[in-house]
Formats: structure tokens, sequence, C-alpha cells
């Protein structure tokens, strides 16, 4: 009588697939933390873009701020403040509404401001994941490129871009750019202004 057997997988065997399965998996665990870095910073540089949208929105709708100002000449504006100072600077940007009516932000110690204030901080919008703003150029004619502050700025009824720094630009501005980049791959995106109000995202 012939007996019938059934032969498993030997160790050598089992340990072949086994390498062969982390090598696969280390490929896709390391492609995937480079993608995920990839879409994060898309995705802060569209956050920035719609916080700019919003500026130019409620500003065109006429909204009035929870502030103190001289509602007889005060005419509604709002915009976004960016600031490459120091690398916590570097990781958030500031919504505000521009009581003062000067094209910029008064810089203040404390953010969001109050009601009945005169802090111009509306909302102070952190970036996360490590993610930061690399830098911020102003590009035009006789204009000086890097700046370490930036104005992006809406006033009722103009449909176009407020665009200052301090010092104050005395130059003709093409555009502005703003650079976002990720801290473990080099990963960036470009968001540019354009006075005219149109942004658009690279």
């Amino acid at each position: 009588i012939t007996g019938h057997y059934q032969k498993g997988m030997t160790y050598v065997e089992l340990i072949v697939v086994l390498s062969i399965f982390s090598v696969m998996t280390s490929v896709v665990l390391f492609n995937y933390g480079a993608f995920q870095a990839k879409i994060d910073i898309k995705v802060l540089a569209n956050d920035i873009a719609l916080q700019i949208v919003e500026a130019h929105k409620v500003s065109l709708s006429g909204k009035l701020p929870l502030r103190s100002y001289n509602f007889a000449t005060w005419k509604p504006s709002y915009g976004i403040y960016f600031n490459t100072d120091t690398s916590e600077d570097k990781k958030s940007f500031i919504f505000f509404t521009d009581l003062d009516q000067l094209g910029d932000y008064t810089v203040s110690t404390s953010c969001p401001g109050t009601a009945n204030s005169t802090n111009e901080c509306i909302d102070k919008i952190s970036i996360t994941k490590g993610n930061s703003i690399s830098a911020l150029k102003v590009i035009g004619e006789g204009c000086p490129n890097d700046v370490t502050n930036l104005n992006i700025v809406f006033k009722r009824p103009d449909s176009g871009a407020i665009i200052t720094s301090s010092p104050a630009l005395a130059c003709v501005i093409s555009h502005v750019e703003i650079t976002v980049v990720s801290p473990t791959v080099s990963h960036s995106a470009l968001i540019k202004i354009y006075p005219s109000g149109r942004i658009q995202v690279n």
C-alpha cells in the first residue's frame, strides 16, 4: 500500500516569502509617506488660497466687524497677513479686518481680538504637521523680491487686492508668491496672488 503525503513549506521557503513580503511592505510604506507629505502640502496651499478668497468675499459682501471702528468713514476691509521673521511665525498666518484702513495688519500680541476692541485680528490659523511658510516674494519691476511680511487686503467696493509689506513696497507689482514646504521631504507648493485678485496654486 502506497502512502500519500502532503508536502508543506520548508523553513527556507517560509523565510524567503517573509523576506519578500517585508521588502514590499517597506517600499509601500516609504512611498506612502512621501505621497502623504505631497498631499498635505497641496492641501495647505489650497487652504491658504481659500482663506484669501474668504477675505475677498467678506469684504465685497460688506460684512461689519465686531470691533470698534469709525462707522462714518470705514469701508469693509479684510485681509490675510503672513510673517516669516521666526520659525514660529512661519507656522501660522492671520485673518484680519483692516480697522484703520491703512492696508495692513496692526500686529497685536493677543490674537484673536475681543469684540468691541481695536484689535484687528479675527483669527490666527495654525499650520500643522510640521509644514511651514518658507518664503514670501514680491515679483515686479523694482520690487525687492524676498520680504519677511506680507499683507493681502481687499476693500469694498474694489475687487482687486491691496498688496503691502513693511518697509513699504515702492514698485510695480506683477504678483506675489507664497511658498509652503514639508519638513521631512522636499515637497513644496506655490501660491501666486495678483493685484487683480486672481489666485493661482502650483
